[in-house]
């Protein structure tokens, strides 16, 4: 259970971040949101796909990350094992405070039940990275968690402008998947979406132009060329089968 308290250096000066045992929170994640400023880096090692959430029935942007509900074949040996870590990962175990309010600077919090989380200023090992310094100065590391935060809230901004527009011009299509792996056990993936590329065709000079000037372009092709991650995911799959079987 989270336990998300706004960080203040006079109560949690001591407090230092094991930023190894913050990628556990993707363990159990079959998907993790994912913002349009790293599509390129999710691309060349994940699907990049869209799904409803179950709670608003709004559109989210996810990394597809396994076949079954809990399952992160990134996650692996008690670690990452992608080159890149999304951007909801590298805040752990961090989190932006109240964003309804007017203030135009949000407290950052943190989760304090966190496994990430070292209240120990005695132990110094290498992956232990302090949030203040000796002299209650910000450190270099939490200075890039807050510029961390910021892509993700500007990434939600982004996000809703993407979303929007292929809304608008009925681009988004059920993804159906149904993958056979090695040992012959069969999965299937319902409740996916993905860029339906006989209408994005169809779309005239014009809004195709908007879309362009929008910096939308981009982020259409990224997703659709990403589809080509799901080969190596199911390689990962049959890897970790293999592994099961011996």
């Amino acid at each position: 259970m989270e336990n998300l308290v706004a960080l203040e250096q006079s109560a949690h000066q001591h407090i230092k971040i094991d930023t190894q045992k913050a990628q556990s929170h993707a363990k159990n994640l079959n998907m993790i949101p994912v913002v349009m400023a790293e599509l390129s880096q999710i691309a060349v090692q994940q699907p990049i796909v869209f799904a409803k959430n179950s709670e608003t029935g709004e559109f989210t942007l996810n990394a597809l990350l396994g076949f079954e509900q809990h399952e992160n074949l990134f996650y692996q040996q008690s670690q990452w094992q992608g080159v890149y870590l999304p951007l909801q990962l590298q805040r752990q175990p961090f989190f932006v405070g109240d964003t309804h309010s007017q203030q135009t600077q949000y407290p950052v919090c943190i989760n304090l039940n966190s496994p990430a989380v070292v209240d120990n200023s005695a132990q110094s090992e290498n992956n232990l990275e302090p949030i203040y310094t000796q002299s209650a100065e910000e450190s270099g590391y939490f200075k890039q968690i807050k510029q961390c935060l910021g892509h993700l809230l500007q990434g939600e901004i982004d996000n809703k402008k993407l979303i929007d527009a292929l809304l608008k011009y009925e681009l988004l299509q059920p993804l159906s998947l149904e993958v056979t792996f090695e040992n012959n056990k069969k999965t299937k993936l319902n409740g996916l979406y993905t860029i339906n590329q006989e209408k994005l065709s169809q779309l005239n000079s014009d809004q195709i132009t908007l879309l362009h000037q929008s910096a939308l372009l981009p982020a259409i092709y990224t997703v659709i060329t990403s589809l080509g991650q799901i080969y190596p995911l199911i390689e990962r799959k049959n890897a970790v089968l293999n592994l099961a079987d011996d």
